[in-house]
């Protein structure tokens, strides 16, 4: 009997931990009958994305409307850069911050529900990739993360084929306008110790062209 009620005190303390939906956490509860602590599982805080990060394509938003269940739930963001959502159909999700969407969707709501509230969060960024092409053993498309430079780039698509040019090798990056700049890169001259300031970081949608 007391092992039964030991296991209530414990259940009733965990349902007023409040959960999120990300990532897997630990917290520590207190079992008040004898003052052990037991660790347990529960989901943690989604990782921070700052304010001012720009939503791109394939991102997965989660997007909340109070006390409005068939509105909130998970949006991918599409390749045209736009999401569906009921009652006010497609919204431009791409190139805009999770603020100013969040001012876009309330705007259009309020033909609809008086006062809506809304929340935008980023939960999977997916639009952060760079491309690989060219004399590489794995050609495709990758994840960026913060400081990947071109010589990375290399090694993660698995190395040079046998008739890689490797003085050849080239960047090309579009600007917000459209245009499209290069940026040459010998990687002969690179692990000489020449030409390092070649050696750039990429940015997202880079394509490194390794002929």
């Amino acid at each position: 009997m007391k092992k039964w009620i030991n296991r209530a005190l414990v259940t009733c303390l965990l349902s007023s931990v409040a959960f999120s939906t990300s990532t897997r956490g630990q917290v520590a509860v207190s079992n008040p009958a004898d003052g052990t602590a037991a660790t347990v599982d529960t989901p943690s805080i989604p990782p921070h994305v700052d304010s001012s990060y720009v939503i791109g394509n394939d991102d997965v938003l989660s997007i909340n409307v109070w006390k409005e269940a068939e509105l909130s739930r998970q949006f991918p963001v599409r390749s045209d850069g736009k999401i569906s959502l009921p009652l006010i159909g497609e919204v431009q999700a791409a190139g805009r911050t999770p603020l100013q969407l969040q001012r876009d969707i309330t705007d259009k709501l309020k033909s609809f529900i008086s006062d809506p509230q809304v929340a935008v969060i980023v939960q999977q960024i997916n639009s952060l990739k760079f491309n690989v092409l060219g004399q590489v053993n794995k050609p495709g498309s990758y994840p960026l993360t913060t400081g990947t430079t071109i010589v990375d780039a290399i090694a993660v698509a698995g190395g040079f084929r046998d008739f890689a040019k490797k003085k050849s090798i080239y960047v090309i990056r579009q600007d917000a306008g459209g245009n499209e700049h290069r940026f040459t890169f010998n990687y002969q001259a690179f692990i000489k110790g020449a030409k390092t300031d070649q050696n750039i970081a990429l940015k997202p949608r880079d394509t490194v062209v390794i002929p």
